[in-house]
């Protein structure tokens, strides 16, 4: 049976704009360049550590994980404010009538994950939920494997949906097929050098076939 394994920040749930708002605290607090959407999504990358780099955080005056637990406290604190993408439910309930099987796997910490899924009332659409153990974003790969065995998904009958090159990555590393949404974390441009299957919006992936 076909598998979905869907990524969660960006790729269901819209939070672009919040995350560039919550991302801009710190780098102000830090009297660094801000960030707008365009370089955000030519910037943004995993491991989240060398992003952080990139856009001015200095770790020989401050450890990384001090930025990155006050990123998620601001994230945590207002992440019930976002939304799903505007076509998410409408996409889900497709594959759902289809009767392919949905999951998610995400760089958020595992029980933030569930509650906002919860949040969000979609829980009930995934068979499983995978997120990591820690703040930090590593991979997602190790918890992809893990979630690849519990529930026996047969990759060659499977698809990872994602909205960034690391979704690629990881997809690649599991060898399962990808799907690359551009309305994310990156830019289209960006996505498209994966040489993955881009598309403009969820909605698009009604028209796939199945």
């Amino acid at each position: 049976m076909p598998s979905i394994i869907w990524d969660w920040n960006g790729t269901l749930l819209n939070d672009l704009d919040f995350c560039i708002a919550t991302i801009n605290v710190l780098l102000k607090k830090r009297q660094l360049n801000l960030l707008d959407h365009y370089s955000y999504k030519e910037i943004f990358s995993f491991p989240v550590k060398d992003y952080y780099a990139a856009i001015g955080f200095d770790f020989s005056k401050e450890d990384f994980s001090i930025p990155a637990r006050e990123f998620i406290e601001l994230y945590n604190s207002g992440v019930d404010k976002c939304s799903l993408h505007t076509a998410a439910i409408d996409v889900l309930n497709h594959f759902k009538h289809k009767g392919i099987k949905q999951f998610v796997l995400s760089a958020m910490k595992q029980n933030m994950l569930e509650q906002t899924l919860m949040q969000q009332n979609i829980f009930d659409y995934f068979e499983g939920v995978a997120g990591l153990n820690d703040h930090y974003a590593v991979s997602k790969i190790e918890r992809g494997e893990q979630l690849i065995e519990k529930y026996g998904i047969k990759k060659e009958y499977a698809t990872i949906i994602g909205d960034t090159d690391h979704d690629f990555e990881v997809a690649s590393q599991l060898e399962i097929d990808c799907i690359l949404v551009a309305d994310g974390h990156q830019s289209k441009d960006r996505l498209l050098q994966t040489g993955a299957t881009v598309i403009d919006g969820l909605q698009q992936l009604k028209s796939l076939k199945y």
